[in-house]
């Protein structure tokens, strides 16, 4: 079971990923730079025609509150826990009750102002972090590639972390074992 707690590991524990692994990372990257692509595109305009927040600016909030966690405590070393994502529902919901009672609807410019640069900070953080992952080879974690890229320019060794949640560290594995082979 995915968790967010951090169990960093001491440097080279984990396998590099391979060719695979790599793909799977700018696929990943891919995906979450294009978000924040979209999110660019409607940086005008947050509020439609309609009255009604985006839906670019909403599709963002049921993964993001998911990922945020991981992104906060796996990559800026904290143990956090779930903090992360129950302090920013509590934001999401303290300015949509704000909006509510100072509008009279919760779909306010406030909150679409809020969620989109919570959003724009989450997505463009996991997907340069994927995108430097996949170039540099950084084992485990697609979080710790900022740790990796510097350990690498300075030559100071940085703890790694598995990957928690989705298929990198199985391909991971997998790679690494057929390697061995």
């Amino acid at each position: 079971m995915a968790t967010t707690d951090l169990k960093l590991d001491e440097p080279g524990s984990l396998p590099r990923p391979g060719p695979l692994g790599r793909i799977a990372r700018i696929a990943f990257g891919t995906l979450c730079l294009s978000q924040v692509y979209g999110l660019i595109q409607v940086a005008e305009h947050l509020i439609g025609a309609d009255g009604h927040i985006r839906s670019v600016v909403w599709n963002a909030i049921l993964i993001g509150l998911f990922l945020i966690s991981y992104v906060v405590n796996i990559g800026f070393s904290r143990a956090w826990r779930k903090w992360p994502a129950i302090i920013s529902a509590a934001a999401f919901v303290a300015i949509a009750g704000i909006s509510y009672i100072a509008a009279g609807k919760v779909e306010t410019v406030l909150l679409a102002q809020m969620v989109w640069l919570w959003a724009l900070y989450l997505f463009t953080h996991l997907g340069s972090a994927f995108v430097i992952a996949a170039i540099i080879g950084t084992p485990g974690c697609e979080m710790r590639a900022f740790h990796d890229l510097y350990s690498r320019i300075t030559g100071t060794p940085t703890k790694e972390h598995y990957c928690p949640i989705g298929p990198l560290h199985p391909i991971d594995q997998w790679e690494a074992r057929r390697a061995r082979t």
